[in-house]
Parts: structure tokens; sequence; C-alpha cells
């Protein structure tokens, strides 16, 4: 059903530019903005519309304002933009089996790309976590090590939509850690899946670290 056309808002257009500064790539993480009065005499239009529109742009975590700096591209988006995004994977993905069926699609080929990509220092890390959750007795704190484990991997991708979508549902796959069977699982049994991923992704190979990481996700099983 057609519905009348509203006009839009002025200050609307105005986010519009600004994002699209973004996706073309002419502002990048980090980038301040021009002024106001830069944007207002720029854009031909009220300082009002510019000032609402920023705010805007701040509540999405777009931008982010420097007292005494300006407004600049935000650098730090995982922890604004997708917080929201993590929130609504909570409340709508909240069954274990649908998380498990994420995981399998996603984390496998995960790591096939970290296996070419990752570099020695995030293998340091991974080992560093790895040992950690080692010598982890207490359940929350097992199934904190354990996302971070496997957030690392695919931070390791290299590919930023990958680890993006790893964040925005990380929440929700700590909580799943907390509730699958790994709490009562032989903890050397798990200690033994986590060296093979890591000695998959050491020795860049993609195909083992994919199918240790398909072993790993099956053992994790809900009961």
């Amino acid at each position: 059903m057609l519905s009348p056309v509203k006009s839009t808002k002025v200050y609307e257009m105005v986010m519009e530019q600004i994002k699209d500064l973004v996706k073309k790539g002419e502002l990048k993480s980090g980038d301040r903005l021009p002024s106001e009065r830069e944007l207002c005499e720029k854009l031909e239009v009220s300082r009002a519309s510019i000032r609402e529109a920023l705010k805007a742009l701040q509540m999405l975590g777009l931008i982010e304002t420097k007292h005494g700096e300006g407004n600049f591209i935000n650098e730090n988006f995982e922890n604004s933009l997708l917080e929201p995004l993590s929130t609504v994977f909570l409340l709508l993905g909240s069954k274990s089996e649908s998380v498990l069926e994420l995981r399998k699609i996603i984390e496998p080929e995960t790591a096939v790309i970290a296996a070419k990509n990752i570099t020695n220092e995030q293998l340091i890390e991974l080992k560093e976590i790895m040992e950690e959750l080692n010598n982890t007795s207490d359940a929350e704190a097992c199934a904190s090590l354990d996302k971070r484990f496997h957030y690392k991997i695919a931070q390791a991708s290299g590919n930023h939509l990958i680890s993006t979508i790893m964040f925005s549902v990380s929440s929700l796959i700590e909580k799943y850690i907390k509730n699958s069977r790994i709490n009562t699982l032989n903890k050397t049994l798990v200690k033994t899946q986590h060296e093979e991923i890591y000695r998959a992704l050491e020795t860049h190979n993609g195909i083992a670290a994919a199918t240790a990481v398909k072993k790993h996700l099956e053992l994790n099983s809900v009961s």
C-alpha cells in the first residue's frame, strides 16, 4: 500500500552526506570533521541542522566529540556502534541450538583464513589466552577466556567484517559457553582441542584448523 511521500529533514541530508564521505573513503577512522562553521558554509544549511546531524551521528557511534578539539570519525566502532547489535542478538538469538549453528557456519571458515594470515604476535597472544584458560577452574572465567580465544582467531583472519560479526555476537557466545557442556567435560580433552587448533594455526594449515574447530564445537554441543 502506498503512503504519502514525506520530505527529508535537513539534518538527515547532512548525515547522509557525511556517511557518504566515509563510504567513499574520503573520511577514515580518526579523521577530524570540518568545524560546524565550515560545514554550514559548504552545505549551505543552518548551524542548528549541523548540530542535530552531528548529535545523531554521535548516537549511532559513527563520530565522537573531543572537548576543545572537535568532531572525529570514531576509531573504536566495536564498543559503540556494535553494542546495540550485540543486544539484539541476545534478545533474538538466545536459543543454544541457534548459537551453535551460527558458530558452525562462521568459525571453521574463519579458522581457514586465520591460518593463512595469523602473525607471530597474534600466535603469542592466542597461546597466552590458551594457557590462562588451561590453568583456570572457575566456570565464569573459563567462558570468558574461551570467548576471547575464538574471537582472537577471528581477529587473526584480518577480515574486519568477520571480526565485527564475531564481536557483535560475543556476549551471546559467552552465554552459550556457560550453558554448554564445557563445564562438565574432561578438562584435558578441552585443553587438547585448543592445542590442536593452535598448532594448525601455527603451521598455517587451514584445513587442519577448520577440522579442529569443527571437532571442538561438536564436543561442546549442548547435551
